[in-house]
């Protein structure tokens, strides 16, 4: 599997991790930035990159790294077709995919221990999207991006 990931200045060293532990697992990653701690980074930047990359197709997912993770999930969701989902535990992970087709995982290094990111990754990546009734629910948000009512 192929995975875009990047990480502003605040999990540098997460993204480091990470970015082994799944080519361990034998994905390709695609590392995007940044390399430095102490190169200071505008998310919303790196958010817009893997988006494009997930959406076009370059990537298969996207993991996107940050202190909190927040802005970097709001960021990362304005590129349309991208769902991500800031996860801080195993079962939101396992939802996000499960129910709404989850394509960027966004985590926050202030808030999830190392270990916990690896253990969230595996459940995220195994995790299939279920379809059915979740998928009107996926057919809805994609027309509230395109401007039209979900109902």
């Amino acid at each position: 599997m192929r995975i875009a990931i990047a990480a502003d200045h605040n999990a540098v060293s997460m993204k480091r991790r990470l970015s082994a532990w799944l080519a361990e697992r034998g994905h390709h990653i695609d590392d995007r930035g940044v390399h430095d701690a102490g190169e200071v980074a505008d998310y919303p930047t790196l958010c817009a990159d893997i988006g494009h990359r997930v959406v076009d197709r370059e990537d298969d997912f996207g993991v996107i790294l940050g202190g909190s993770g927040c802005g970097e999930q709001i960021a990362a969701n304005k590129v349309r077709g991208v769902r991500a989902t800031l996860c801080h535990c195993v079962f939101t992970a396992e939802i996000a995919r499960a129910h709404n087709d989850a394509n960027v995982l966004v985590m926050g290094a202030k808030v999830v221990a190392p270990d916990l990111a690896e253990r969230i990754l595996t459940v995220w990546l195994g995790t299939g999207f279920k379809g059915g009734r979740h998928q009107l629910r996926v057919d809805q948000i994609s027309a509230i991006e395109r401007g039209e009512s979900p109902a």
